[in-house]
C-alpha cells in the first residue's frame, strides 16, 4: 500500500513540475521569443484572418478540459501550429478568445496544458 502512495505522489509531483493540467488563467504570459517559429507564424495568420492550412482551423474550441477561463460557447477558436515531421496536424495549437481575438493560449501537448500568450506576442 505504501509503495502505491509513494508512486502516486511521484506522479503528481512530476505532473506539477511539467505544468500538466495547469490552468492557463493563473500562468505567467509567454512572449513571442518563447514560442516555436511556427506558433509565431500561426499568430500572424490569426491576426490577418488567414489563410489557414486546415479546415479545422478557426473552429470552435469547447474548453472541455476546463483549463481556460470559463466563457460562453463560441468564444474560443482553435488553430493548428505546424509540427515539423508530423504526418498529421500534430499536438500543437493556439486557442484564441474573442471576436476579434483579444487573448491567446498555446498548447504543445494537445490540450493537456496551456500557456497564456502575451497579447503582443508575435507582432
Amino acid at each position: 500500500m505504501r509503495r502505491g502512495l509513494w508512486i502516486g505522489a511521484l506522479l503528481l509531483a512530476g505532473a506539477a513540475a511539467w505544468g500538466l493540467g495547469e490552468r492557463a488563467e493563473h500562468a505567467e504570459p509567454v512572449v513571442a521569443g518563447g514560442l516555436p517559429t511556427e506558433a509565431v507564424e500561426t499568430l500572424a495568420r490569426i491576426r490577418a484572418g488567414g489563410p489557414f492550412d486546415y479546415d479545422q482551423d478557426g473552429g470552435v474550441f469547447e474548453n472541455r478540459e476546463r483549463l481556460l477561463p470559463a466563457r460562453a460557447r463560441g468564444y474560443y477558436r482553435e488553430y493548428t501550429v505546424e509540427t515539423p515531421g508530423s504526418p498529421d496536424r500534430g499536438a500543437r495549437r493556439i486557442v484564441s478568445g474573442g471576436d476579434p481575438p483579444v487573448e491567446f493560449f498555446y498548447t504543445d501537448d494537445h490540450y493537456r496544458s496551456f500557456r497564456r500568450l502575451d497579447a503582443g506576442a508575435g507582432r
